[in-house]
């Protein structure tokens, strides 16, 4: 219009939106817009819909009473909200395990020609979790499970998985190391070597 000139600075970031909602409480209604399905879907992978229905409004909650605490310098919050999610499912590592073990007694699917680890990585979900996965996710420790699908159904980086862990990055290699390491022994030789190198450049990016 006329000689106006405008610039376009495209969507409030996350830190701006968290900062404005310390004064503007109703402003973090965007934060749930833009996250809580993720957040409800990694949820719902590990214990099933009607339990993600209570760990999004808790994470969503939690988030909002600890919005003082977040630190702008981190950029998104979507590490910070997956590892309050991943805190809420620690409480439930009993129900967790048990989903995993009931999965492993489901009839087989039929086969495909991906090879079962790539679909580990990246494709599994918590209603088709193959029996011989679900076993090996079941046997996995809390610490090593929480690593492996941070990054696996939550598609974080290290970096973010670290961050929402409080662990550092070299800690976050070593557990997805063992973790890989356990589920292709579980696996056995169908599962090749595909999670541990496809996915590794995609999870490294910018990270060196």
């Amino acid at each position: 219009m006329g000689g106006m000139t405008g610039v376009y600075t495209g969507p409030e970031s996350d830190a701006s939106i968290v900062a404005r909602s310390r004064t503007e409480p109703e402003a973090f209604a965007a934060v749930f817009d833009r996250y809580a399905t993720d957040v409800h879907r990694y949820a719902a992978r590990r214990l099933g819909d009607e339990a993600a229905d209570d760990i999004m409004a808790e994470t969503f909650t939690t988030a909002f009473r600890l919005r003082d605490r977040f630190d702008p310098e981190r950029g998104e919050v979507r590490p910070w909200l997956f590892g309050i999610a991943t805190h809420l499912v620690s409480r439930h590592r009993r129900a967790e395990a048990r989903r995993f073990r009931a999965l492993s007694r489901l009839p087989a699917p039929a086969e495909t020609d991906e090879p079962l680890a790539d679909r580990v990585a990246a494709r599994a979900t918590a209603d088709g979790v193959r029996r011989e996965l679900a076993t090996a996710l079941a046997g996995l420790s809390t610490a090593l499970r929480d690593v492996l699908l941070l990054v696996a159904w939550a598609d974080l980086t290290y970096e973010e998985a670290a961050q929402a862990l409080g662990v550092p990055v070299g800690t976050v290699r070593s557990r997805l190391h063992r973790a890989r390491r356990r589920l292709r022994k579980e696996l056995g030789a169908g599962g090749g070597t595909g999670t541990g190198r496809a996915d590794e450049g995609r999870k490294e990016r910018g990270h060196g």
